[in-house]
């Protein structure tokens, strides 16, 4: 049996001579066995990288989220000061010219229509001779009160009342004129319009309005 010290020798002198000229020869004793590569190291750290992931998205899960912002508000709007200046006006005195016939005329206009109101607010009063009120009346006497009654004074019979004041046709009578009846004129009334008059007309009848035309018209009179 040989020695294997002397083989290998021999082995590695047949390797020298062949690669002097050229070409190496690998005997089965010169291969080398690969080693086995393991994987377990790589898969441990993968298996440990993933199991920290999971513990922070748990970990994150039982964080409470931050509540949402409030909007934020408008801003304020602009207060925008207005001055006006104040320019003052010069005091004028205003001149009014009244005409003066009209300015006659309104008052005892104003007198007639409160005397023909007083008149009728005592419709139903009893009628008595000689009597001027305030509860009872004949006919002067009935025209007397109402009219002095609205600040105008008139004779106390109906005759004297005939001769007072302005004529006035029967087409024109106005509410308050007098209106006087029979020949010579025995009895008067005061005109209310509509062809009418109150009146305090006999011992038979109390104030009462009648139409003209139950009476003998004889003139009217606008005091």
């Amino acid at each position: 049996m040989g020695s294997p010290h002397g083989s290998a020798s021999a082995s590695c002198a047949a390797l020298r001579s062949d690669s002097s000229v050229g070409t190496a020869v690998l005997t089965k004793d010169d291969a080398v066995s690969p080693k086995p590569v393991s994987l377990r190291p790589a898969l441990t750290r993968r298996a440990a990288v993933v199991a920290g992931s999971a513990a922070a998205a748990a970990l994150f899960a039982t964080v409470p989220a931050a509540p949402a912002a409030a909007p934020a508000a408008p801003p304020a709007s602009p207060t925008v000061t207005v001055s006006t200046a104040v320019v003052p006006l010069a005091a004028r005195s205003a001149t009014i010219t009244l005409d003066p016939q009209a300015v006659a005329a309104a008052a005892p206009a104003a007198a007639r229509r409160s005397a023909m109101q007083k008149a009728l607010g005592k419709v139903g009063s009893p009628y008595r001779y000689g009597a001027a009120g305030p509860n009872a009346f004949d006919c002067s006497g009935l025209v007397t009160w109402a009219f002095k009654s609205s600040g105008k004074s008139l004779p106390r019979t109906s005759n004297a009342m005939s001769r007072v004041g302005s004529p006035v046709s029967k087409s024109a009578l106005q509410p308050g004129d007098l209106v006087f009846f029979y020949k010579p004129v025995s009895h008067v009334g005061i005109y209310i319009g509509n062809g009418k008059v109150v009146h305090a007309s006999s011992r038979k009848s109390p104030v009462k309005v009648s139409d003209i035309s139950r009476m003998p018209f004889n003139s009217a009179r606008r005091v």
